[in-house]
């Protein structure tokens, strides 16, 4: 529903206090609710306030003419998710999602590892900056997870060329904002909203505060990346611009085991897999799924070393921590598969994935420094995947960003959304025509890559 929006501000810059906000829908429109938003406080927490001052209260007004139909709803910035109930973040990812398509990567536990284990935390270019929307009896109705960022590392968004243009004119881009899971180019819900008769409203209110923050704190820009495809259409609404991007994803088309998978392919690829698949056996290598409790100490020490071989040979530097893989593990249990590979009574590689209500997320891979293993990198990343999809009936595998060499082994390239908010016009106006090129010859491509792809002709 369109709104208008007209804003009154206190004419002295340093006093903010007044800033009163009236959204309502325009007259000539059967109106069948209305909100008022009436900013308290100002200052967000980039200053020296306390945390009872970095708030705002919304009095949501939901007919026209009950005028005792009204929710205050009152929104503030936690600067870590331990300042909020784990049962109350996970009821607003669980509603926002739905059980059948629960993603673990929005739960308390994944996100609270990633800040306990010193990961994603202010030292590391992360300082945490959630959202939390609250209604009149102090319950959680909506939160986001949201950081301050000061560098472009570990987004899987790139917005480096964006930055230099900015040094390049002699403005500051960092710090910026951005909404997202760290490290983890996942799909999903980014407001994360209780399942509530006015949350349309509360999300239209949080993307005001959100927006608000950035103007205030006078940052750059704020960025919400792998939201949704519906919130990603509702940003774009909001003044947001759209940018599109690129994963492979596995289909179940409801197989019954993996050879049942591999008849749906064309018969060069189907041999190729079986050939690679074979490889394993030769070598003396035995694969094993772990799920929770299975997984122990031993395992996420060695994982770790493997995760550092990958990152020194590929990223530079690693973002996790080793603590966060024995948190992680500790915290989210049977959510947690990792496969590892033996050599005799030896672990010589991994990969790490977490299972979700309809999805298996495909993560992170490593091996023994200074090994090779042929073909190993493909059966733990993509066959046991699949395999393991299949036994857990679960419709999709994310297998991540980049990577052609997956689509001859099953997975298909698919859309990924972001959306970005840019205070200066004129870069805005110079990225927007950017994104509009790009996004041409991201359609292309997989246009391309679907009409080569590995399935024969009659498989949808």
């Amino acid at each position: 529903m369109a709104v208008t929006a007209s804003v009154r501000c206190n004419p002295s810059p340093f006093v903010f206090a007044n800033r009163k906000w009236k959204l309502e829908k325009p007259e000539s429109s059967p109106s069948r609710f209305r909100f008022r938003i009436k900013a308290v406080y100002w200052d967000w927490g980039f200053g020296n306030r306390t945390q009872q001052q970095q708030q705002q209260q919304f009095t949501l007004n939901l007919t026209d003419r009950d005028i005792s139909n009204s929710k205050v709803i009152t929104v503030s910035v936690a600067s870590s998710i331990s300042d909020v109930s784990s049962s109350q973040w996970d009821a607003c990812a669980l509603d926002s999602t739905g059980a059948e398509k629960f993603n673990p990567f929005l739960s308390h536990a994944f996100l609270s590892s990633l800040e306990h284990s010193g990961s994603a935390v202010k030292e590391t270019g992360w300082k945490p900056h959630h959202i939390i929307a609250k209604d009149e009896a102090n319950n959680i109705v909506a939160v986001v997870p949201l950081y301050l960022k000061t560098h472009s590392y570990g987004e899987f968004v790139f917005d480096h060329s964006w930055a230099n243009a900015y040094h390049s004119y002699g403005y500051k881009y960092y710090p910026k904002l951005q909404s997202c899971v760290p490290f983890t180019p996942v799909t999903g819900p980014r407001i994360l909203l209780r399942n509530t008769s006015f949350k349309d409203q509360i999300f239209d209110v949080i993307v005001s505060a959100m927006k608000d923050i950035t103007t205030t704190s006078q940052l750059s820009s704020l960025h919400v990346t792998f939201p949704s495809e519906n919130e990603w259409l509702k940003f774009t609404q909001k003044g947001f611009l759209p940018r599109i991007g690129m994963q492979y994803h596995w289909k179940n088309r409801n197989y019954k085991n993996f050879d049942d998978f591999l008849m749906d392919l064309k018969q060069s690829k189907r041999k190729n897999i079986r050939q690679e698949r074979k490889k394993i056996s030769a070598q003396n290598l035995t694969m094993k799924r772990l799920r929770g409790y299975e997984i122990k100490a031993r395992h996420w020490n060695s994982f770790y070393t493997f995760y550092r071989n990958t990152t020194d040979n590929k990223w530079g530097s690693p973002h996790l921590t080793r603590d966060f893989f024995h948190e992680m593990g500790s915290k989210m249990g049977d959510h947690v598969l990792l496969v590892v590979a033996e050599e005799g009574d030896e672990l010589v590689a991994g990969a790490l994935n977490l299972i979700g209500g309809d999805t298996l997320f495909g993560r992170l891979w490593g091996c023994q420094p200074r090994s090779y293993y042929p073909s190993l990198h493909f059966e733990a990343c993509y066959y046991q995947a699949i395999e393991a999809a299949i036994e857990l009936n679960l419709k999709t595998v994310e297998a991540g960003a980049q990577g052609e060499h997956k689509i001859q082994r099953g997975y298909l390239p698919v859309t990924t959304f972001s959306c970005h908010y840019l205070i200066d016009d004129e870069f805005k106006q110079a990225i927007e025509e950017f994104l509009i090129r790009e996004a041409s010859q991201v359609k292309l491509v997989m246009k391309l890559l679907h009409d080569s792809g590995p399935f024969k002709e009659d498989v949808l």
